[in-house]
């Protein structure tokens, strides 16, 4: 059996023209649970090189290989291979042995991504409607591209950051509107609430929900800030350590 580590695992099929550069932000990031799945004997390799470690090479056609990945329901699977048939058909064999898996694909087609839908995935990332909207907003909205493009180019040391509420934390039981979260350095966006059923909650639809242990928040800030904020969050009395 294919081992895939961690609880929540990242199954990434391809390493060509988009999967190197995902796996790459992925690795960037601090994914571990990342298992690379490759037909193509030079992408393998290439994966190799780049220092990915839990690299598999197999036909992914053949329905016997996928079914010897150690395939956990928590597992997300991404189909990031070169060739959009490929693609629509690895989404097509992915959904009929792992029905409860989450299947996320990429397109660079409108035609691929009407494909993939009815192939079943779950999410379809359409790069030609992500580039028109990015173009669209460039134009009529300069100044707020600018700002999000400081978060996301990795170049200004922010980073969006999701934190899980732990047992005994301070935070546990408080409404969002008694916290101050510009005394740690960070600013609040968001959170996923496990009461409403995994639903995020924006920042702007309601600032006096409650918090829970086990709630999820949504953050921005500094590493080092979120890093900080992370180990005072385990603490059952508020401190501010800044």
């Amino acid at each position: 059996m294919l081992m895939n580590k961690g609880k929540m695992g990242i199954i990434l099929f391809g390493y060509g023209k988009f999967g190197r550069n995902v796996a790459r932000r992925l690795k960037k990031e601090g994914i571990e649970s990342m298992l690379l799945i490759e037909s193509d004997t030079e992408n393998y390799n290439k994966a190799i090189e780049d220092g990915f470690d839990n690299v598999k090479l197999m036909d992914v056609t053949d329905d016997a290989n996928l079914e010897e990945i150690a395939v956990t329901e928590e597992d997300q699977l991404v189909c990031l291979m070169d060739d959009d048939h490929l693609n629509v058909f690895l989404v097509l064999s992915l959904k009929a042995l792992y029905p409860n898996n989450n299947v996320l694909a990429l397109s660079d087609s409108i035609y691929a991504t009407s494909k993939l839908k009815m192939a079943g995935a779950d999410r379809v990332i359409d790069l030609y409607s992500v580039s028109a909207n990015r173009i669209y907003n460039i134009l009529r909205k300069p100044i707020a591209t600018r700002f999000l493009d400081g978060f996301t180019d990795g170049n200004h040391g922010y980073n969006f950051r999701q934190i899980r509420i732990p047992e005994n934390s301070f935070l546990h039981e408080k409404r969002l509107d008694d916290i101050d979260f510009r005394r740690y350095g960070i600013i609040f966006i968001g959170m996923i609430d496990v009461e409403l059923a995994n639903s995020f909650i924006f920042v702007t639809t309601g600032l006096e929900h409650k918090l829970d242990a086990g709630d999820i928040i949504v953050c921005i800030g500094h590493c080092e800030d979120l890093d900080r904020f992370e180990e005072i969050i385990k603490e059952p009395e508020e401190e501010c350590r800044i």
